[in-house]
């Protein structure tokens, strides 16, 4: 219903405007030249934004997909999403072609909702700070920078099952999957550890996260402004944490290499300017929801998984007990130990296939270009879908199948396997993921066995896939055999 309103409000406000009345004609016009693929741009402004919302919501994000794969026997068909007439773009050769042209014929697009949570990027646009962000990461997320996080990240872990798992009976496991994720990220790119300041930064994140993805209208109790006032709140706890660290860093009580904030204070541009706090907090600020975010619900479904399949449950633990049994007292996981978790590893990208936090994403034609014999105007909006390669049996046999074993040997064929998008694009994150994600599978299956609650809980995409419930499950301590090391 609140969907459904939003998308009203919004209507109401743009049809009362001339300018827009103009653009809607105009837009309309312009999407009758025959060479454009097939489909419908849906309602005036709103297009099928609400068809497109309200199947993830239902569970099926993918449904918006196939029945117009199905409805125009075309991989590539055109639509109208969030207000923007767009050519949805399907399949292993449609997610080559975009991640192979990026920069070339196609930039990155976010809705007006993001621009407007992050204010630096209005100085330039979120595709320039994007482009800012990704020289400076590298650093810090290659497989050999992030070694010296798995025994952090194993101390979190443990610290949070003690304080949040262990002694319950039953536990929701979305709230402490992003708990413990928010935990980590803090961490690394923070210093920060302290539990009691990890949860006062956590609540307004979450309301921050739920909102940026959302129709932008900024009226009391929508989404987007709670988001900006979460937004406000956060950068001013940012800005003071950065002032604090400069001080720290001047009189030599903080490293220069000990995580994101002080390389971004350190470092300086092409230019040998340095970026302002409030530039460095906006960074911050998204680092800290992309950090965290999409790995709760990754590992929120790795339970929800582990729970309906114990074969694979006791594969997994298997693995994990080999590998605890190989560990001194007191002594953290490490790279060698995250090396021998192939198995575990294919587990996750399983259900990293089958409910994949990132369901798509957004790119623009910097200019007029022909894809499959269809012309996509410049300044058109195109989205790929991981799930038109995911569930398509042409790509994965019987798709809906729970099967680890598409992961052995070379795995999945190039540009089907998406979780982390691709191309110049493709998530920075993805190994600091994997090690977070490892490492918590590592540390829940030896203490616990557990049992789904709610056996046929709905599934809802918003604009994650989420358990409606938050999953809960009763939790079962392993047996003595396997007494915690």
């Amino acid at each position: 219903m609140e969907l459904f309103l939003l998308c009203s409000l919004l209507l109401f406000t743009l049809i009362v405007s001339t300018p827009l009345l103009l653009h809607i004609y105009n837009h309309r016009s312009s999407v009758s030249d025959p060479k454009l693929p097939p489909g419908k741009m849906g309602f005036p402004v709103l297009g099928e934004s609400l068809e497109f919302l309200s199947t993830g919501r239902k569970g099926h994000p993918e449904k918006f997909i196939y029945d117009r794969i199905a409805k125009y026997s075309s991989l590539v068909f055109k639509t109208s999403l969030l207000g923007q007439p767009t050519t949805v773009i399907c399949g292993a050769a449609g997610n080559k072609f975009l991640f192979s042209n990026e920069n070339k014929l196609v930039i990155a697009w976010w809705p007006d909702s993001v621009n407007k949570i992050f204010p630096s990027s209005t100085q330039t646009s979120s595709k320039e700070e994007s482009k800012k962000m990704r020289k400076l990461l590298p650093n810090f997320f290659k497989p050999e920078a992030l070694q010296r996080y798995i025994g952090m990240m194993d101390v979190i872990a443990q610290r949070h099952f003690e304080a949040s798992w262990e002694g319950k009976h039953e536990v929701s496991v979305f709230p402490l999957a992003k708990m413990y994720t928010f935990w980590v990220a803090c961490k690394v790119f923070l210093s920060i550890e302290d539990p009691k300041h990890v949860a006062k930064l956590a609540d307004p994140f979450n309301v921050l996260a739920s909102g940026i993805i959302s129709i932008p209208i900024d009226l009391p109790g929508t989404p987007f402004n709670r988001a900006i006032k979460a937004s406000n709140w956060i950068r001013k706890e940012l800005i003071s944490i950065i002032k604090r660290r400069k001080v720290d860093l001047a009189e030599n009580r903080a490293s220069r290499t000990q995580d994101i904030l002080s390389h971004m204070l350190l470092t300086s541009d092409e230019d040998g300017q340095f970026m302002k706090e409030t530039d460095i907090a906006d960074k911050i600020l998204g680092l800290l929801i992309g950090g965290h975010d999409t790995a709760s619900a990754a590992i929120t479904f790795i339970v929800k998984y582990l729970a309906e399949l114990p074969h694979i449950y006791n594969e997994v633990l298997k693995e994990q007990m080999e590998i605890a049994k190989s560990k001194q007292p007191g002594e953290f996981l490490n790279w060698d130990d995250i090396q021998k978790m192939k198995y575990s590893w294919n587990v996750a990208c399983e259900v990293l296939r089958l409910a994949p936090p990132l369901q798509g994403s957004f790119r623009e034609a910097m200019n007029d270009f022909v894809f499959s014999g269809f012309s996509i105007p410049k300044g058109w909006k195109l989205y790929w879908s991981a799930n038109s390669t995911h569930r398509n049996p042409q790509c994965f046999p019987d798709p809906e199948k729970f099967d680890p074993s598409r992961f052995e040997g070379v795995g999945p064929a190039p540009y089907t396997f998406v979780p982390f998008g691709g191309g110049p694009r493709m998530c920075p994150g993805k190994e600091y993921a994997r090690l977070e994600i490892l490492v918590f599978m590592h540390n829940v299956v030896k203490r616990f066995k557990w049992e789904k609650l709610l056996p046929n809980e709905k599934i809802i995409v918003d604009p994650m896939p989420i358990p409606a419930k938050e999953l809960p499950i009763r939790l079962i301590p392993q047996s003595s055999s396997y007494v915690m090391i």
